[in-house]
């Protein structure tokens, strides 16, 4: 759904509440053009120069194999918190369930809706659809980190989210703890102001996790994801720890961990 639609997602959900101002990322202008062109170089960049490269190649193409089985995690109702844009919500659309993907960024939303799903222009922090009757929220690629304070995020999701929700998120394929101020650039040149970020491996997740139950880790083509439920009932049988498989975060090392590393800016 495009933020001027105004129709429903499919399903029990109403339609968005009036639009409030939005983070630094939406005026990111090398976000906006590396999605619009599909393509990067992107990265968040650090005042010292640190450089992290952001993956936007995969993230315009569609699902992949280890996209499609945290899909099949889901529960529900999903919501895409960043959904940048839009191969999950894309994909969950095609599968016939109801989603909406959220993002502060008009190119990513727009995006989104040209492939088939539904979007809002809308930051996590601002009033939403559904609040407190979402089934699965997704925090995929790096997502975790939106806001630079982990416990501030955990706790709005948890608004988000029906009693005995799940969230999914990705995290990052080290094992990582951090808070720090960042721009988008395409190495070229930074856009905007600098805005708070967080890093997060697995184990700082669930650590900051307080209050939620865990449902489940893995790792998955050099990827690590944790799976986290609400407090409230839990459904009978998690579809984030599917039949016939054990959700255990792996200990060998990513096979390639280059888009979430660090890289001196030289």
């Amino acid at each position: 759904m495009s933020a001027a639609s105004g129709t429903s997602v499919p399903g029990r959900l109403p339609g968005p509440s009036p639009a409030a101002p939005l983070s630094p990322w939406a005026g990111a202008d090398p976000y906006d053009a590396a999605l619009r062109a599909g393509h990067g170089p992107l990265f968040l960049r650090r005042a010292d120069g640190w450089l992290l490269p952001l993956e936007v190649e995969r993230w315009c193409a569609r699902a992949d194999v280890v996209d499609r089985d945290v899909l099949d995690r889901c529960e529900g109702t999903v919501l895409d918190v960043g959904c940048g844009p839009g191969r999950l919500v894309a994909e969950l659309a095609a599968r016939g369930r109801p989603v909406l993907g959220i993002d502060v960024s008009e190119a990513a939303v727009e995006h989104t809706v040209r492939l088939g799903g539904h979007a809002l222009r809308r930051s996590v922090f601002e009033p939403l659809p559904g609040e407190g009757r979402w089934d699965t929220v997704l925090l995929m690629d790096g997502n975790v980190g939106i806001g630079g304070d982990p416990h501030a995020l955990l706790r709005r999701i948890a608004r988000l989210l029906r009693p005995g929700g799940l969230l999914i998120a990705e995290t990052a394929p080290v094992d990582v703890d951090e808070r720090v101020r960042v721009r988008i650039t395409d190495a070229r040149a930074a856009a905007g102001s600098p805005f708070p970020w967080a890093r997060l491996g697995t184990r700082a997740l669930l650590r900051h996790a307080r209050g939620w139950e865990r449902a489940g880790q893995w790792t998955a083509g050099g990827r690590r994801f944790a799976a986290l439920r609400s407090r409230g009932s839990r459904s009978a049988a998690s579809s984030a720890d599917p039949p016939k498989r054990t959700a255990v975060i792996s200990s060998q090392r990513p096979r390639n961990t280059s888009a979430g590393s660090p890289v001196a800016d030289r």
